[in-house]
C-alpha cells in the first residue's frame, strides 16, 4: 500500500498562513484590549502584512509546490512560481498601502472586526494565485470576497454603504454559484480537479459541448471580480458607499484576484480550449474599457460628480486593458508564448495598484474635510496641500499614460503590442480610441488641482496637518511610481518572461 501522507512545504505557504494568522491574533487581541488602545490592533496588522511580504523573499527564483498527489499523473494544489509570488507581491503591497490608509481613515470602524476581515480577504487572495486545482480556486475566491462582503457595509447606520454591500453581495454570490456549475461540468469531462491535469485531460468526444461550456462557466465569477462589463454593475455604487480605503482595495486587490484567477483557468487549466474563452475575452475587453472610460468621462466637476465614482469608473475602463493580453494569450503559437503575453498583464498590473492606490490615498485626504468627495472639491488643491495635489497629478498622468508617468505609457504600449502580435488589430485599435478618451478626463481632473480655489479665503486656513500614516502610504506610492517611471524595465521585464 502506498503512502497518501506527505510533508508540507511551510515555507511556501508561509505568506499567506502568516496572513490568516495575524488575522486571529488580531480578532483574539480585540477582546482584551480597551478601547483607547484600539488603535494597536492596525499597527500589529501592518507588522503582519510587512511581515507576509518579507516571507516571499526566500521563494524568489526557486518554484515550489506542495499538496502533491503521490499516486497517478503529476499534479499539485499549491505551487509558489514566478507568476504566483508576483500576484502575492502586488496583493499584500496594496493591503499594506490599505492598512496605512486605514489608520488615519477608518478610526470610525469597529476596529476588531475591520482589520480581521481586511486581514482574512488577504490572506484569500494571497493563496488564490498559488492555487492549482478548481477546489483551491473557489475557496480562495470566496476567502478574499465574502470578508470584503462585510467590509464594504462596516459603517454601521449608514444606509449607502449597506446597500452597498447587499447589491456587492447578491451579484457576487450569483457570479459563484455560475462558476461552481462550470467547475462542476469540467470535472463531469475530465475527471479531474487539477488543473494540469485537466489540461491534458483527453475528453469524450461526447462530451465537447459539455466541456466548453462548463470552460465559459467557470470563468464568470473570476470576470465578475475584475468588474469585466457587463458583471461591472456593483462598482460603483460599492465604491461610493464603501470606507474609502475598502473601495481602494476592492480597485486593486479584488482584480487581482480576477485577473489571476483568468490567467490561471486559460492559460493553465484550458490552453486547448482558446478558440471559445478567447473570443469571448477579447469581447469582454472591448466591452469593459468602452463602457468605462465613456462613463468616466460623464463624470463633470461642473456638475458636482463625485471623485470616487470616477475612479470606479476609470478602473473599469482599466480592467478592460488588462484583459487584453489574457485574450491574445489564446492567440498565440504555444506555451512560451501565453507566459510572454500573461506577462503584459502583470507588468500592467503592477503599475495599475501602485498608481491607483496613491490616487485613492489622495481622495481619502480630501474627504477627511470634505465628505461628499466631489470633483470640485480638488480645486485649488495645490494652493492647500502642494505635494498631495502634485502626487495626484503624478498618479492620473500615469493612469493616462503621458510624461512624466512613462511607466504607465509602456505598460499600455505592451498590452498594445500583445493585442497587435496576436492578430487582434481591431482590439488594438479600440484600446487606442479608449486611451484618447480617457486623456480628457484625466486631464480635466489633473488641471483643476492648479486651478485658483473657489474660495481664496479659505485656502490659507484650508492647511491641515496630514496624519503620518496618510502621508506615508501617498508618499510611498508616488516613490513607487517615480521609481518605476525612472526604470520601467523593473516591471516591462514580465512582458518578456514566461511565467508558465
Amino acid at each position: 500500500m502506498s503512502n497518501l501522507v506527505q510533508s508540507v512545504d511551510w515555507p511556501a505557504i508561509a505568506p499567506p498562513t502568516l496572513t490568516a494568522l495575524v488575522a486571529l491574533v488580531v480578532l483574539v487581541a480585540d477582546l482584551f484590549l480597551p478601547a483607547e488602545r484600539k488603535n494597536l490592533l492596525g499597527w500589529l496588522s501592518i507588522a503582519g502584512l510587512a511581515g507576509a511580504l518579507a516571507l516571499l523573499v526566500p521563494l524568489l527564483g526557486d518554484d515550489r509546490s506542495t499538496f502533491c498527489l503521490t499516486e497517478g499523473p503529476e499534479a499539485c494544489s499549491y505551487t509558489a512560481d514566478a507568476f504566483a509570488l508576483v500576484i502575492q507581491l502586488l496583493v499584500l503591497g496594496a493591503a499594506l498601502l490599505t492598512a496605512l490608509m486605514s489608520t488615519a481613515t477608518a478610526r470610525e470602524l469597529p476596529q476588531g472586526e475591520y482589520w480581521f476581515l481586511l486581514l482574512s480577504s488577504a490572506a484569500g487572495a494571497a493563496l488564490l494565485p498559488a492555487s492549482r486545482d478548481l477546489a483551491t480556486l473557489i475557496v480562495a475566491l470566496e476567502v478574499a470576497s465574502l470578508p470584503a462582503f462585510a467590509l464594504v457595509g462596516l459603517k454601521r447606520g449608514d444606509r449607502r454603504s449597506s446597500e452597498a454591500a447587499l447589491k456587492f453581495f447578491l451579484s457576487s454570490v450569483t457570479a459563484t454559484t455560475v462558476s461552481l456549475l462550470g467547475v462542476s461540468f469540467v470535472y463531469a469531462a475530465t475527471g479531474s480537479l487539477h488543473l494540469t491535469t485537466v489540461a491534458r485531460a483527453d475528453v469524450d468526444p461526447r462530451l465537447t459541448v459539455l466541456m466548453q461550456t462548463g470552460v465559459v462557466l467557470t470563468l464568470v465569477g473570476f470576470a465578475f471580480k475584475t468588474a469585466a462589463a457587463p458583471f461591472h454593475f456593483w462598482v460603483p455604487d460599492t465604491y461610493i458607499g464603501a470606507p474609502l480605503p475598502v473601495a481602494a482595495y476592492l480597485s486593486v486587490v479584488g482584480k487581482a484576484v480576477g485577473f489571476s484567477g483568468l490567467v490561471l483557468l486559460a492559460v493553465v487549466a484550458f490552453p486547448d480550449h482558446g478558440d471559445v474563452w478567447g473570443p469571448a475575452l477579447a469581447a469582454l475587453a472591448a466591452l469593459t474599457m468602452t463602457l468605462g472610460n465613456t462613463a468616466a468621462l460623464r463624470q463633470d466637476p461642473s456638475r458636482d460628480r463625485s471623485a470616487v465614482r470616477l475612479l470606479a469608473w476609470s478602473s473599469i475602463g482599466q480592467a478592460g486593458y488588462l484583459l487584453v493580453p489574457i485574450a491574445a494569450a489564446a492567440y498565440g503559437d504555444g506555451e512560451r508564448s501565453a507566459g510572454q503575453v500573461v506577462g503584459s498583464t502583470v507588468a500592467y498590473a503592477l503599475m495599475y495598484a501602485a498608481v491607483n492606490l496613491g490616487a485613492f490615498a489622495v481622495a481619502a485626504l480630501v474627504g477627511r474635510r470634505h465628505g461628499l468627495n466631489r470633483l470640485s472639491d480638488y480645486q485649488g488643491l495645490y494652493a492647500t496641500h502642494p505635494l498631495a495635489a502634485l502626487s495626484l497629478a503624478f498618479f492620473l498622468l500615469c493612469l493616462a499614460g503621458l510624461p512624466p508617468g512613462i511607466v504607465g505609457l509602456f505598460a499600455k504600449v505592451t498590452v498594445f503590442q500583445a493585442a497587435v502580435d496576436a492578430g487582434l488589430g481591431w482590439l488594438a485599435v479600440l484600446m487606442a480610441v479608449n486611451v484618447v478618451i480617457a486623456l480628457v478626463y484625466y486631464l480635466r481632473w489633473t488641471a483643476l488641482l492648479f486651478r485658483a480655489p473657489a474660495d481664496p479665503q479659505e485656502a490659507p486656513s484650508a492647511r491641515r496637518r496630514v496624519p503620518l500614516p496618510l502621508a506615508l502610504s501617498i508618499a510611498l506610492a508616488a516613490v513607487l511610481g517615480i521609481v518605476l517611471s525612472g526604470a520601467p524595465q523593473l516591471v516591462l521585464r514580465f512582458a518578456d518572461t514566461t511565467l508558465f
